[in-house]
Protein backbone atom coordinates (compact mmCIF):
# COMPACT_ATOMS: atom_id res chain seq x y z
CA UNK A 1 0.00 0.00 0.00
CA UNK A 2 1.77 3.47 -0.75
CA UNK A 3 -1.01 5.33 -1.85
CA UNK A 4 -1.78 8.02 1.33
CA UNK A 5 -5.12 8.66 2.35
CA UNK A 6 -5.20 11.83 4.66
CA UNK A 7 -1.26 12.87 3.93
CA UNK A 8 -0.35 14.69 0.29
CA UNK A 9 1.61 12.37 -2.06
CA UNK A 10 4.12 14.99 -2.31
CA UNK A 11 4.64 15.73 1.66
CA UNK A 12 7.53 18.48 2.25
CA UNK A 13 9.16 18.51 5.70
CA UNK A 14 10.76 21.02 7.75
CA UNK A 15 14.96 20.43 7.71
CA UNK A 16 16.72 20.61 11.17
CA UNK A 17 15.47 22.83 13.56
CA UNK A 18 12.98 23.89 11.77
CA UNK A 19 8.99 23.19 12.36
CA UNK A 20 5.38 22.96 11.00
CA UNK A 21 1.71 22.57 11.88
CA UNK A 22 -0.98 20.03 10.96
CA UNK A 23 -4.21 21.15 11.86
CA UNK A 24 -7.68 19.20 11.88
CA UNK A 25 -6.20 16.01 12.55
CA UNK A 26 -9.53 14.60 14.65
CA UNK A 27 -10.39 10.83 15.78
CA UNK A 28 -8.30 8.37 14.23
CA UNK A 29 -6.43 10.85 11.80
CA UNK A 30 -3.65 11.28 13.96
CA UNK A 31 -2.88 7.76 13.98
CA UNK A 32 -3.42 7.72 10.35
CA UNK A 33 -1.18 10.93 9.13
CA UNK A 34 1.39 9.45 11.83
CA UNK A 35 1.76 5.90 9.99
CA UNK A 36 1.75 7.43 6.74
CA UNK A 37 4.64 10.06 7.65
CA UNK A 38 6.91 7.26 8.56
CA UNK A 39 5.45 5.32 5.43
CA UNK A 40 6.10 8.10 3.18
CA UNK A 41 9.48 9.40 4.64
CA UNK A 42 11.34 6.05 5.54
CA UNK A 43 12.37 7.82 8.71
CA UNK A 44 12.27 7.59 12.31
CA UNK A 45 8.98 9.15 13.34
CA UNK A 46 8.74 10.27 17.15
CA UNK A 47 5.33 11.28 18.10
CA UNK A 48 4.51 12.43 21.72
CA UNK A 49 1.19 12.29 23.33
CA UNK A 50 -0.34 14.63 25.54
CA UNK A 51 -0.76 12.45 28.32
CA UNK A 52 0.26 8.38 28.39
CA UNK A 53 -3.69 7.46 28.31
CA UNK A 54 -3.12 9.20 24.80
CA UNK A 55 -0.24 7.52 24.10
CA UNK A 56 -1.61 4.35 24.49
CA UNK A 57 -4.34 5.15 22.26
CA UNK A 58 -2.07 6.30 19.65
CA UNK A 59 0.22 2.80 20.30
CA UNK A 60 -2.75 0.49 19.39
CA UNK A 61 -3.88 2.44 16.02
CA UNK A 62 -0.52 3.12 14.66
CA UNK A 63 0.17 -0.57 15.27
CA UNK A 64 -2.91 -1.30 13.33
CA UNK A 65 -2.45 1.26 10.39
CA UNK A 66 1.40 0.19 10.24
CA UNK A 67 0.03 -3.23 9.64
CA UNK A 68 3.57 -4.50 10.15
CA UNK A 69 5.50 -2.49 7.70
CA UNK A 70 7.74 -0.77 10.40
CA UNK A 71 8.20 -0.96 13.87
CA UNK A 72 6.61 0.40 15.98
CA UNK A 73 7.91 1.43 19.60
CA UNK A 74 6.42 2.89 23.05
CA UNK A 75 8.87 4.43 25.45
CA UNK A 76 6.36 4.50 28.68
CA UNK A 77 6.60 5.81 31.56
CA UNK A 78 7.77 5.02 34.93
CA UNK A 79 4.21 5.45 36.08
CA UNK A 80 5.48 6.47 39.40
CA UNK A 81 4.87 10.03 40.96
CA UNK A 82 8.35 12.53 41.42
CA UNK A 83 10.09 11.24 44.39
CA UNK A 84 7.77 7.83 44.79
CA UNK A 85 9.56 5.36 47.57
CA UNK A 86 8.82 2.59 45.25
CA UNK A 87 10.28 1.86 41.41
CA UNK A 88 8.22 0.80 38.57
CA UNK A 89 7.67 -2.41 37.55
CA UNK A 90 9.96 -4.58 36.57
CA UNK A 91 8.19 -5.21 32.91
CA UNK A 92 7.79 -1.38 32.36
CA UNK A 93 11.58 -1.14 32.79
CA UNK A 94 12.02 -3.90 30.45
CA UNK A 95 9.81 -1.97 27.81
CA UNK A 96 12.39 1.23 28.39
CA UNK A 97 15.44 -0.36 28.15
CA UNK A 98 14.62 -2.07 24.93
CA UNK A 99 13.65 1.40 23.74
CA UNK A 100 16.57 2.96 24.54
CA UNK A 101 18.54 0.10 22.95
CA UNK A 102 16.98 0.55 19.97
CA UNK A 103 16.54 3.61 19.52
CA UNK A 104 19.90 5.11 18.48
CA UNK A 105 20.44 2.97 15.50
CA UNK A 106 16.24 3.03 14.49
CA UNK A 107 16.27 3.57 10.97
CA UNK A 108 12.65 3.85 10.26
CA UNK A 109 9.38 3.68 11.90
CA UNK A 110 7.74 5.18 15.17
CA UNK A 111 8.23 5.75 18.60
CA UNK A 112 5.45 6.98 20.87
CA UNK A 113 5.99 8.56 24.01
CA UNK A 114 4.03 11.08 26.12
CA UNK A 115 5.59 14.31 26.28
CA UNK A 116 6.54 14.72 30.02
CA UNK A 117 8.99 11.73 29.56
CA UNK A 118 11.39 14.54 27.62
CA UNK A 119 11.70 16.12 31.32
CA UNK A 120 13.41 12.75 32.61
CA UNK A 121 16.90 12.49 32.94
CA UNK A 122 18.27 9.05 31.39
CA UNK A 123 21.46 7.17 31.53
CA UNK A 124 24.44 7.78 28.83
CA UNK A 125 23.35 6.96 25.41
CA UNK A 126 25.99 4.36 25.50
CA UNK A 127 25.25 2.98 29.22
CA UNK A 128 22.56 0.33 27.72
CA UNK A 129 25.01 -1.12 25.00
CA UNK A 130 28.21 -1.00 27.31
CA UNK A 131 26.05 -2.82 30.11
CA UNK A 132 24.61 -5.69 27.53
CA UNK A 133 25.79 -9.02 26.64
CA UNK A 134 25.41 -11.02 24.04
CA UNK A 135 25.30 -14.67 24.30
CA UNK A 136 25.19 -16.84 21.07
CA UNK A 137 25.12 -20.60 20.82
CA UNK A 138 28.95 -22.73 21.15
CA UNK A 139 30.17 -19.41 22.98
CA UNK A 140 32.31 -19.54 25.69
CA UNK A 141 31.06 -18.21 28.77
CA UNK A 142 32.77 -19.53 32.60
CA UNK A 143 29.19 -19.85 34.59
CA UNK A 144 30.28 -19.01 37.79
CA UNK A 145 31.64 -15.19 36.15
CA UNK A 146 28.54 -15.46 33.85
CA UNK A 147 26.41 -15.05 37.16
CA UNK A 148 28.19 -12.65 38.98
CA UNK A 149 28.33 -10.36 36.27
CA UNK A 150 24.34 -10.94 35.83
CA UNK A 151 23.94 -10.45 39.59
CA UNK A 152 26.51 -6.75 38.96
CA UNK A 153 23.74 -5.81 36.20
CA UNK A 154 20.53 -5.91 38.57
CA UNK A 155 19.40 -8.94 37.90
CA UNK A 156 17.66 -11.32 41.24
CA UNK A 157 18.50 -14.61 41.60
CA UNK A 158 15.22 -16.78 42.25
CA UNK A 159 14.94 -20.15 43.02
CA UNK A 160 12.47 -20.40 39.63
CA UNK A 161 12.52 -17.36 36.93
CA UNK A 162 9.32 -15.79 36.70
CA UNK A 163 9.40 -11.81 36.15
CA UNK A 164 11.92 -9.91 34.31
CA UNK A 165 15.32 -9.48 35.74
CA UNK A 166 15.43 -12.64 37.33
CA UNK A 167 18.31 -15.37 37.39
CA UNK A 168 18.05 -18.85 38.48
CA UNK A 169 20.89 -21.40 38.65
CA UNK A 170 20.08 -25.07 38.26
CA UNK A 171 23.22 -27.36 37.62
CA UNK A 172 24.52 -26.83 34.09
CA UNK A 173 21.37 -24.61 33.49
CA UNK A 174 20.68 -21.06 34.32
CA UNK A 175 17.52 -19.68 33.54
CA UNK A 176 17.39 -16.03 32.88
CA UNK A 177 14.26 -13.21 31.71
CA UNK A 178 16.13 -10.50 29.59
CA UNK A 179 15.04 -7.00 29.87
CA UNK A 180 13.38 -6.22 26.63
CA UNK A 181 12.37 -9.76 25.78
CA UNK A 182 9.24 -11.07 26.07
CA UNK A 183 9.97 -14.62 27.49
CA UNK A 184 12.96 -15.37 29.85
CA UNK A 185 15.47 -17.94 28.14
CA UNK A 186 17.31 -21.10 29.35
CA UNK A 187 21.03 -21.26 29.47
CA UNK A 188 21.93 -25.12 28.81
CA UNK A 189 25.95 -25.39 29.51
CA UNK A 190 28.41 -27.86 28.80
CA UNK A 191 31.19 -27.28 31.16
CA UNK A 192 32.14 -23.68 30.16
CA UNK A 193 30.11 -23.42 26.53
CA UNK A 194 27.00 -22.96 25.98
CA UNK A 195 25.67 -26.25 24.56
CA UNK A 196 21.61 -24.63 23.64
CA UNK A 197 19.79 -21.42 23.80
CA UNK A 198 16.18 -21.69 24.68
CA UNK A 199 12.81 -19.81 25.20
CA UNK A 200 10.45 -21.56 28.02
CA UNK A 201 7.32 -20.40 29.61
CA UNK A 202 6.94 -18.95 32.92
CA UNK A 203 3.58 -21.02 33.74
CA UNK A 204 4.97 -24.70 32.73
CA UNK A 205 8.49 -24.13 32.99
CA UNK A 206 8.80 -25.88 29.81
CA UNK A 207 11.93 -25.52 27.17
CA UNK A 208 10.36 -24.29 23.84
CA UNK A 209 11.74 -22.64 20.47
CA UNK A 210 15.68 -22.97 20.44
CA UNK A 211 17.56 -19.54 19.38
CA UNK A 212 21.45 -18.75 18.19
CA UNK A 213 21.76 -15.45 20.22
CA UNK A 214 20.00 -13.50 23.17
CA UNK A 215 21.22 -9.97 24.16
CA UNK A 216 21.30 -9.40 27.75
CA UNK A 217 20.48 -6.00 28.75
CA UNK A 218 21.11 -4.32 32.14
CA UNK A 219 18.15 -4.80 34.51
CA UNK A 220 17.83 -1.41 35.30
CA UNK A 221 18.54 2.33 34.36
CA UNK A 222 20.78 2.84 37.61
CA UNK A 223 23.97 0.43 37.50
CA UNK A 224 24.73 -1.31 40.88
CA UNK A 225 28.07 -2.74 40.11
CA UNK A 226 31.17 -1.92 42.86
CA UNK A 227 32.28 1.50 41.26
CA UNK A 228 29.00 2.37 40.22
CA UNK A 229 28.02 2.25 43.91
CA UNK A 230 31.02 3.74 44.88
CA UNK A 231 30.49 6.84 42.57
CA UNK A 232 27.07 6.92 44.02
CA UNK A 233 28.24 7.63 47.67
CA UNK A 234 30.94 9.82 46.53
CA UNK A 235 28.17 12.10 45.37
CA UNK A 236 25.73 11.58 47.70
CA UNK A 237 28.63 13.07 50.16
CA UNK A 238 28.63 16.19 48.39
CA UNK A 239 25.30 17.01 47.57
CA UNK A 240 24.11 16.26 50.74
CA UNK A 241 25.29 17.62 54.39
CA UNK A 242 25.05 15.70 57.58
CA UNK A 243 25.59 11.61 58.42
CA UNK A 244 25.16 9.76 55.49
CA UNK A 245 24.44 6.68 57.29
CA UNK A 246 21.36 7.69 58.69
CA UNK A 247 19.70 8.08 55.19
CA UNK A 248 17.78 4.87 54.21
CA UNK A 249 18.66 5.70 50.86
CA UNK A 250 22.65 6.03 51.51
CA UNK A 251 22.80 2.53 53.26
CA UNK A 252 20.68 0.24 50.58
CA UNK A 253 22.63 1.55 47.96
CA UNK A 254 25.90 1.04 49.59
CA UNK A 255 24.90 -2.87 50.34
CA UNK A 256 24.07 -3.25 46.65
CA UNK A 257 20.30 -2.96 46.90
CA UNK A 258 18.16 -0.98 44.32
CA UNK A 259 16.58 1.43 46.84
CA UNK A 260 12.46 2.07 46.45
CA UNK A 261 12.39 4.86 43.71
CA UNK A 262 16.21 4.48 43.39
CA UNK A 263 15.43 6.17 39.53
CA UNK A 264 15.26 9.86 41.34
CA UNK A 265 18.67 9.27 42.39
CA UNK A 266 19.71 8.49 38.89
CA UNK A 267 22.40 11.65 38.18
CA UNK A 268 24.55 10.56 41.35
CA UNK A 269 25.56 7.23 39.35
CA UNK A 270 26.45 9.22 36.42
CA UNK A 271 29.03 12.10 35.98
CA UNK A 272 26.33 13.12 32.95
CA UNK A 273 22.95 12.48 32.15
CA UNK A 274 20.69 12.39 29.00
CA UNK A 275 17.55 13.41 28.00
CA UNK A 276 15.00 10.96 25.85
CA UNK A 277 15.71 13.74 22.77
CA UNK A 278 19.64 12.62 23.12
CA UNK A 279 18.73 9.31 21.94
CA UNK A 280 16.98 9.94 19.18
CA UNK A 281 18.46 9.66 15.74
CA UNK A 282 19.58 12.68 14.24
CA UNK A 283 17.42 12.22 11.72
CA UNK A 284 14.28 11.87 13.12
CA UNK A 285 11.13 13.47 12.90
CA UNK A 286 9.35 14.63 15.90
CA UNK A 287 5.34 15.11 15.88
CA UNK A 288 4.61 17.28 18.93
CA UNK A 289 1.31 18.50 20.25
CA UNK A 290 0.55 22.20 19.65
CA UNK A 291 0.28 22.64 23.28
CA UNK A 292 3.81 21.06 24.26
CA UNK A 293 5.05 24.24 25.82
CA UNK A 294 2.16 24.37 27.90
CA UNK A 295 2.57 20.97 29.14
CA UNK A 296 6.10 20.66 30.15
CA UNK A 297 5.14 24.14 32.11
CA UNK A 298 2.28 22.27 33.76
CA UNK A 299 4.80 19.00 35.09
CA UNK A 300 7.10 21.48 36.25
CA UNK A 301 4.67 23.30 38.59
CA UNK A 302 3.64 20.01 39.74
CA UNK A 303 7.01 18.96 40.19
CA UNK A 304 7.71 21.55 42.86
CA UNK A 305 4.66 21.21 44.60
CA UNK A 306 5.48 17.61 44.73
CA UNK A 307 8.93 18.79 45.88
CA UNK A 308 7.84 20.54 48.67
CA UNK A 309 5.71 17.37 49.84
CA UNK A 310 8.66 15.05 49.62
CA UNK A 311 11.52 16.93 50.80
CA UNK A 312 10.11 16.49 54.10
CA UNK A 313 11.49 13.28 55.17
CA UNK A 314 15.18 13.67 56.93
CA UNK A 315 16.05 10.13 56.25
CA UNK A 316 15.24 10.03 52.71
CA UNK A 317 16.68 13.44 51.37
CA UNK A 318 16.05 13.94 47.89
CA UNK A 319 17.21 15.64 44.77
CA UNK A 320 15.98 19.54 43.97
CA UNK A 321 13.70 19.78 40.71
CA UNK A 322 16.54 21.01 38.10
CA UNK A 323 18.76 17.99 39.72
CA UNK A 324 16.30 15.77 38.94
CA UNK A 325 14.45 16.89 35.69
CA UNK A 326 15.49 18.43 33.10
CA UNK A 327 13.15 22.43 32.79
CA UNK A 328 10.84 23.21 30.20
CA UNK A 329 13.40 25.60 28.15
CA UNK A 330 16.26 22.75 28.75
CA UNK A 331 13.50 20.05 27.20
CA UNK A 332 12.20 22.65 24.38
CA UNK A 333 15.72 23.19 23.27
CA UNK A 334 16.69 19.71 22.42
CA UNK A 335 13.20 19.12 20.36
CA UNK A 336 13.95 22.02 18.24
CA UNK A 337 17.18 20.65 16.90
CA UNK A 338 14.93 18.08 15.22
CA UNK A 339 12.18 18.79 11.82
CA UNK A 340 9.10 19.18 13.90
CA UNK A 341 5.58 19.36 13.18
CA UNK A 342 3.14 20.12 15.70
CA UNK A 343 -0.15 18.71 15.43
CA UNK A 344 -3.95 20.03 16.45
CA UNK A 345 -7.07 18.94 16.11
CA UNK A 346 -8.10 22.34 15.51
CA UNK A 347 -7.29 24.60 12.18
CA UNK A 348 -4.06 26.15 12.12
CA UNK A 349 -2.63 29.09 10.95
CA UNK A 350 0.75 30.36 9.49
CA UNK A 351 3.04 28.00 7.45
CA UNK A 352 0.54 24.92 8.24
CA UNK A 353 -1.25 22.32 6.53
CA UNK A 354 -4.74 21.52 7.52
CA UNK A 355 -6.85 18.66 6.85
CA UNK A 356 -9.78 17.63 5.27
CA UNK A 357 -10.81 14.87 8.14
CA UNK A 358 -14.19 14.90 10.31
CA UNK A 359 -15.86 12.97 12.91
CA UNK A 360 -18.50 10.53 12.38
CA UNK A 361 -22.17 11.54 12.44
CA UNK A 362 -24.01 9.91 15.70
CA UNK A 363 -24.86 6.59 14.62
CA UNK A 364 -25.76 4.88 18.28
CA UNK A 365 -26.92 1.87 17.22
CA UNK A 366 -30.21 1.42 20.23
CA UNK A 367 -31.61 -1.96 20.80
CA UNK A 368 -35.00 -0.62 22.09
CA UNK A 369 -35.90 0.47 18.71
CA UNK A 370 -37.44 -0.91 15.90
CA UNK A 371 -34.90 -0.81 13.83
CA UNK A 372 -31.47 -0.67 15.99
CA UNK A 373 -29.33 0.08 13.04
CA UNK A 374 -31.50 3.16 11.27
CA UNK A 375 -29.15 5.98 12.09
CA UNK A 376 -26.28 3.75 10.81
CA UNK A 377 -28.02 2.71 7.43
CA UNK A 378 -29.10 6.54 6.78
CA UNK A 379 -25.09 7.39 7.03
CA UNK A 380 -24.05 4.78 4.83
CA UNK A 381 -26.79 5.96 2.22
CA UNK A 382 -25.22 9.46 2.23
CA UNK A 383 -22.01 8.97 2.80
CA UNK A 384 -20.26 7.99 -0.78
CA UNK A 385 -17.11 5.76 -0.32
CA UNK A 386 -15.46 3.06 1.73
CA UNK A 387 -16.40 2.29 5.44
CA UNK A 388 -14.45 0.23 7.71
CA UNK A 389 -16.18 -0.55 11.21
CA UNK A 390 -13.85 -1.41 14.00
CA UNK A 391 -14.74 -3.88 16.91
CA UNK A 392 -13.22 -4.86 19.54
CA UNK A 393 -13.86 -8.49 19.74
CA UNK A 394 -14.63 -11.15 17.32
CA UNK A 395 -17.95 -11.81 19.09
CA UNK A 396 -18.81 -7.91 19.04
CA UNK A 397 -17.50 -7.94 15.01
CA UNK A 398 -19.82 -11.15 14.33
CA UNK A 399 -23.10 -9.08 16.18
CA UNK A 400 -21.96 -6.35 13.89
CA UNK A 401 -22.28 -8.68 10.86
CA UNK A 402 -25.79 -9.90 11.64
CA UNK A 403 -27.41 -6.49 11.94
CA UNK A 404 -26.02 -5.57 8.93
CA UNK A 405 -27.06 -8.68 6.76
CA UNK A 406 -29.71 -8.93 4.55
CA UNK A 407 -29.76 -5.13 3.86
CA UNK A 408 -28.25 -5.33 0.82
CA UNK A 409 -25.13 -4.06 1.55
CA UNK A 410 -21.42 -4.70 0.03
CA UNK A 411 -20.26 -6.63 3.16
CA UNK A 412 -17.07 -8.41 4.49
CA UNK A 413 -15.00 -9.31 7.10
CA UNK A 414 -11.63 -7.71 7.06
CA UNK A 415 -8.60 -9.12 9.30
CA UNK A 416 -6.13 -6.12 8.68
CA UNK A 417 -5.92 -2.48 7.26
CA UNK A 418 -4.08 -3.87 4.23
CA UNK A 419 -6.33 -6.26 3.44
CA UNK A 420 -9.14 -3.25 3.77
CA UNK A 421 -7.36 -1.34 0.92
CA UNK A 422 -7.00 -4.82 -0.88
CA UNK A 423 -10.37 -6.22 -0.96
CA UNK A 424 -12.77 -4.49 -3.18
CA UNK A 425 -16.09 -4.55 -1.21
CA UNK A 426 -17.05 -1.46 0.46
CA UNK A 427 -17.65 -2.19 3.52
CA UNK A 428 -15.24 -4.16 6.19
CA UNK A 429 -16.02 -4.91 9.45
CA UNK A 430 -12.17 -5.41 11.53
CA UNK A 431 -11.44 -6.09 14.81
CA UNK A 432 -9.17 -3.20 14.96
CA UNK A 433 -8.11 -1.06 18.31
CA UNK A 434 -9.29 2.66 16.79
CA UNK A 435 -11.46 4.42 19.53
CA UNK A 436 -12.50 7.20 18.26
CA UNK A 437 -13.50 7.18 14.09
CA UNK A 438 -12.81 9.73 11.15
CA UNK A 439 -13.78 10.11 8.24
CA UNK A 440 -11.92 11.34 5.09
CA UNK A 441 -13.98 13.35 2.33
CA UNK A 442 -11.17 13.51 -0.19
CA UNK A 443 -10.17 9.92 -0.04
CA UNK A 444 -13.59 8.90 0.09
CA UNK A 445 -12.74 6.56 3.21
CA UNK A 446 -14.76 6.10 6.87
CA UNK A 447 -13.43 4.72 9.95
CA UNK A 448 -16.42 4.12 12.26
CA UNK A 449 -14.91 2.83 15.67
CA UNK A 450 -17.01 0.34 18.19
CA UNK A 451 -17.44 3.19 20.37
CA UNK A 452 -19.21 5.28 17.55
CA UNK A 453 -21.73 2.59 17.40
CA UNK A 454 -22.28 0.68 20.91
CA UNK A 455 -21.35 3.96 23.19
CA UNK A 456 -18.55 1.94 25.04
CA UNK A 457 -15.87 0.03 24.64
CA UNK A 458 -16.37 -3.98 25.59
CA UNK A 459 -12.66 -4.49 25.43
CA UNK A 460 -9.84 -2.81 27.33
CA UNK A 461 -6.79 -2.39 25.75
CA UNK A 462 -3.38 -2.08 27.91
CA UNK A 463 -0.23 -2.03 27.02
CA UNK A 464 1.24 -4.12 29.75
CA UNK A 465 1.43 -7.46 29.88
CA UNK A 466 -0.07 -7.49 33.26
CA UNK A 467 -3.46 -7.14 35.57
CA UNK A 468 -2.78 -3.63 35.66
CA UNK A 469 -5.99 -1.52 37.32
CA UNK A 470 -7.14 1.66 36.15
CA UNK A 471 -5.49 4.82 37.35
CA UNK A 472 -9.75 6.04 38.57
CA UNK A 473 -10.16 2.47 40.63
CA UNK A 474 -6.67 2.93 42.40
CA UNK A 475 -7.59 6.57 43.32
CA UNK A 476 -11.22 5.82 44.60
CA UNK A 477 -9.70 2.52 46.65
CA UNK A 478 -7.04 5.24 48.26
CA UNK A 479 -9.48 7.97 48.74
CA UNK A 480 -11.99 4.77 50.54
Amino acid sequence: MTTPLILPRSLSLPGPGRRTSWGRLVGAGQALATAELARQSGRPVVLLAEDPRLADRLEAEIRFFADGDFAVEHFVEWETLPWDGFSPHQDIVSQRLHVLSALPSMQRGVVIAASTVLHQRLPPVDYVSARSLSLRQGQSLPRDAFSESLAEAGYLRVPQVTEHGEFAVRGSLIDVFPMGTDAPVRIDFFDDDIESLRRFSVESQISAERLDTVSVLPAREVPLDADAIRGFRGRYRERFEGQPGQSRVYREVSDGIAHGGIEYYLPLFFDTTASFADYLPRDAVVVAPASLESLLERFWAEARERYELCSLDRERPILGVSETFWSPESAEERVAAFPTVRYSNQSVAGRSLNFDTRLPPAMKIEARYEDPAAPLMQFLGTFDGRVLFSTDSPGRREQLIDLLSGRGLDLARIDSWQAFHDDPQRIGVAVAPVENGVLLPSSQIGIISERQLFGERTATRRRRRRGERDPETIIRQLDD
